[in-house]
């Protein structure tokens, strides 16, 4: 009789059992079995003690699910939760005989089911303490949230294997909770650390720009994505008002002092010597030529200061910028429109006009279509 660690046989040689001793099929058998058991003991000791990288893979994990359902010769993805595999291992090592291997195949789906919840946990703290370097001058997307989002997109590849090792932590609740729960909290680590990442610039309205541009990536990426399914209306509503609330913000640092040059207070002459008189029209009457110089400097200045700073900065979603630029648009022109054609007259009138009007409203449409490019800017108009 051939041993038992050389018990290899062809298809044929095994074809009609009639023919094989009763010992020598015993002896293969429990020689497959025992190799059964060891793989299975094998990963049940490995998963746990996975050297975990910064950021840990849950493919990991749902490989060696799989794995084991290979190991057992049963695929465990048509199976709806975690009693219906363990109802398979009790039918595959049913008797007396694989008390043994039962309790460890049974023993590691729980572990698995245990280590892909740490294993969020883990990416979790990980994301929201990551203080990596990454310089984003422009206030473009991060790094860190492009990462994050093809992460959470990459769930929903396995999202059927996962919600089945989820099932051990439901205790009765709706199928989608766990893995809803874990996508929210792994979004709003994110959220949080790219408000701290938000406070290393010292523009505010920079601060604003990097915060609209990363939630409105989130935004768009869930979207178009099946996260959205999981994660509903009302979160994608919720945050799409958060972009909006960061532009507001953006526009308001950005804009706020540029927008007091172009109003009428504070430009009336305490002493009228200075001022237009009867002969410059109603409207200008008692106003200070040389206060309105200084407002159309003063604009000019900090036009061209915003111009040359802002279109190094990135929006990197078209409609998005486009949408920004027609907000400051609204604000800015028809408020320069107002103003000049109120005061230009009284500064024609003086000496050297194009020193101060140096810009039509339709040159600043322009020079705003420049903004947010993330390119070298033009040379300033002298």
């Amino acid at each position: 009789m051939r041993s038992q660690n050389a018990a290899v046989a062809s298809k044929e040689e095994v074809e009609d059992e009639s023919n094989v001793p009763q010992e020598e099929l015993e002896n293969w058998s429990t020689f497959g079995l025992n190799k059964c058991q060891e793989n299975i003991w094998e990963f049940g000791h490995r998963v746990p003690i996975v050297v975990k990288p910064k950021y840990v893979l849950i493919e990991n994990v749902v490989d060696i699910f799989k794995f084991c359902g290979d190991l057992l010769g049963r695929s465990f993805t048509h199976l709806e939760d975690i009693d219906d595999i363990e109802l398979m291992i009790e039918t595959i090592f049913e008797g007396k005989a694989c008390t043994e291997m039962r309790e460890s195949a049974l023993s590691l789906t729980k572990r698995l089911a245990q280590t892909a919840q740490e294993t969020f946990g883990d990416f979790e703290e990980a994301v929201e303490k990551d203080a990596t370097k990454t310089a984003v001058l422009d206030g473009t997307v991060h790094p860190l949230t492009s990462y994050v989002i093809n992460y959470v997109k990459f769930l929903f590849d396995y999202q059927s294997t996962l919600k089945q090792l989820f099932r051990e932590f439901e205790n009765g609740s709706e199928t989608n909770s766990q893995l809803k729960l874990v996508t929210i909290r792994i979004m709003q680590a994110l959220q949080t650390n790219l408000d701290g990442k938000s406070k290393q610039y010292k523009d505010p309205a920079l601060t604003q720009l990097f915060l609209m541009n990363n939630i409105h990536y989130m935004v768009r990426s869930v979207r178009r994505s099946e996260a959205k399914d999981l994660l509903g209306d009302d979160w994608v509503q919720i945050h799409r008002r958060i972009v909006q609330q960061h532009a507001n913000q953006y526009k308001r640092v950005a804009w706020g002092k540029i927008l007091q040059t172009l109003s009428v207070q504070g430009l009336t002459s305490s002493g009228g010597g200075s001022g237009m008189g009867n002969d410059g029209g109603g409207s200008s009457s008692g106003v200070s030529r040389a206060m309105v110089k200084d407002r159309f400097k003063a604009f000019n200045i900090q036009f061209e200061e915003l111009h040359q700073r802002q279109s190094q900065w990135t929006v990197p979603d078209s409609e998005l910028r486009e949408s920004l630029r027609l907000a400051v648009a609204e604000v800015l022109l028809p408020a320069y429109r107002s103003f000049i054609k109120r005061f230009m007259p009284l500064v024609e009138n003086g000496k050297n006009p194009q020193k101060y009007i140096r810009y039509s409203p339709e040159d600043l449409d322009r020079m705003l279509g420049e903004f947010f490019e993330g390119k070298t800017p033009i040379e300033p108009k002298r």
